[in-house]
This record gives structure tokens, sequence and C-alpha cells, in this order.
């Protein structure tokens, strides 16, 4: 191996792994426990966002990047959430007001 290659422990992947197994099973119980509703949508994307972070940032390597790497790989997607959020804001609006002028 060369000088510069940096070595990660083992400990830190199983401990990732185990931490993800969690989080999926704790998704999977969400059905279990028969949730409905936002709550249900909110612990499901949470769990989901919670372990595509890890996954970046511990199996893609991330955390052990240059920070304008990862933004180059991070700030795209940020900045499609937030485009698709302002467009569910102005669906909302465009709803309300067909509703108001045109009817149900």
């Amino acid at each position: 191996m060369s000088e510069n290659t940096e070595l990660h422990p083992i400990s830190i992947y199983l401990k990732i792994w185990l931490l993800l197994f969690v989080l999926s099973t704790l998704s999977y119980m969400v059905d279990y426990w028969n949730f409905q509703g936002y709550l249900r949508w909110s612990l499901i994307l949470l769990f989901m966002f919670l372990k595509a972070g890890f996954i970046i940032a511990i199996f893609m390597h991330m955390t052990w990047e240059r920070l304008a790497l990862a933004y180059a790989i991070l700030a795209p997607p940020l900045v499609l959430l937030v485009l698709i959020s302002l467009m569910a804001i102005e669906a909302d609006y465009i709803f309300a007001a067909r509703t108001l002028f045109f009817g149900a």
C-alpha cells in the first residue's frame, strides 16, 4: 500500500451496518404498528434519509473527502428538494384557487 492511503477500521463499517439494520427494522415497524397518515410517511422518509445519509457518509467515504467534492455531490440533490418543495407549495395554491373560483 502507498503511504497516502487512509485505512479505516472495520469497526466503523460494522457499527454503521448494525445501525442501518436497526433503522430498517424501525421503518418496517412503522407498517407493523399500523401508523397512518402524515406520521407514517414522515417516519418512513426520516428513516430513509437517515439510512441514505449514513451510506453516503461512510460507505461512499464522503466523510473523508474534501469539502468541495462533498458539495459537488450533495448540493444538486438538495437544490432539487428545494425546487420540489416550491412546486408542491405552488400546486397547493393552484388547487386552492381552482377550488375557490371553479368549485369542487
